[in-house]
């Protein structure tokens, strides 16, 4: 006969169910990386690359600075994302300094990973610039909520009310994904609720105390956030030079963004453009198309990068001559 304690304790998963679901989650991950494989080489031995080359070396150079500009403000808006961190913990960092941390993480994030450049960069630049390890934490966990929170209504408005036309073989159609939006937009809303009911408040999340953040504080991480998401569309719109509507293009960015954070390939190569093309070659051909994305990755991707390794130099060099002084 059990006993009062027995009955109280909670039902243990059986021996057999935890031996099970790590392989199962890591056999659906390996099979989304081949499935993402597969489409990358099936599609790359059906473009002509001499064509995309020509296509690329046809954009207009005004154009081009143009996307270059809007990339330039889009990093200027990831980087406060930082601010409103610094804003949270209080910490004394001047705001250029701040600044100058998230522009250097984000280009080494894009190029190498999130554990490269969103962890391990602002971790280093802000110990170096005397913050404690504490408030580094804090500075990046909400700067990825502030950049995802945007996300959800971004995609959530972009799904909603302009869905794309999927491939017939995709497991969802368009009102699938019109259903989806209306859920993603609602988690966002959600947020912002829970900043106006709960705002400065702690909560525990596995062991871990949280400060929900005010409603205004709350709406301003939506609204650049959101911004800085659509910027980005923007970019890959005028380099598509408006062949396809600006909703369309950047409901595909929003779904190749997940698709390459899903498969942590460095900078999404391939990814991004298997995305757009098995979306959006039925509407443009492949060449003009590749040729845009890789002007976009050169002015959001390869440009940032070059003037953040600089930064980084010049970081590297100031801490090493203030630790001789």
């Amino acid at each position: 006969m059990p006993t009062a304690a027995s009955a109280r304790a909670p039902a243990r998963p059986a021996a057999s169910e935890r031996r099970w679901w790590p392989w199962l989650k890591r056999g659906a991950l390996w099979a989304f990386l081949l499935g993402v494989g597969w489409l990358i080489v099936r599609q790359a031995r059906t473009i002509e690359w001499d064509e995309v080359l020509d296509a690329l070396q046809a954009l207009p150079l005004a154009l081009v600075a143009a996307a270059a500009a809007l990339a330039a403000f889009s990093f200027a808006l990831y980087t406060t994302f930082d601010l409103l961190g610094r804003h949270l913990t209080g910490h004394g960092l001047r705001a250029p300094t701040v600044m100058g941390v998230a522009f250097i993480s984000y280009a080494f994030n894009l190029n190498f990973g999130s554990l490269v450049g969103g962890v391990a960069f602002r971790y280093r630049l802000y110990s170096r610039l005397g913050l404690r390890a504490s408030d580094i934490t804090r500075v990046l966990g909400f700067s990825m909520l502030t950049n995802w929170i945007g996300y959800l209504l971004v995609a959530g408005a972009a799904f909603a009310l302009s869905p794309l036309a999927l491939p017939p073989e995709w497991r969802i159609d368009s009102g699938g994904l019109r259903v989806l939006g209306v859920v993603l937009a609602a988690v966002a809303l959600g947020y912002l609720l829970l900043c106006a009911f709960a705002g400065g408040r702690s909560m525990t999340v596995r062991g871990h105390a949280l400060e929900v953040p005010s409603l205004r504080m709350g709406a301003l991480q939506l609204l650049l956030s959101a911004a800085n998401w659509s910027l980005m569309g923007a970019i890959v719109w005028l380099l598509l030079q408006g062949r396809v509507d600006y909703p369309q293009v950047l409901a595909v960015l929003l779904v190749a963004a997940v698709a390459g954070v899903i498969t942590h390939v460095p900078a999404g190569l391939g990814v991004l453009e298997a995305v757009f093309v098995a979306l959006l070659s039925h509407r443009v051909p492949q060449a003009p198309l590749l040729g845009a994305l890789l002007a976009y990755r050169a002015v959001y991707y390869l440009l940032p990068l070059v003037v953040a390794v600089m930064l980084y130099g010049v970081t590297e060099w100031r801490a090493r001559h203030r630790h001789k002084t």
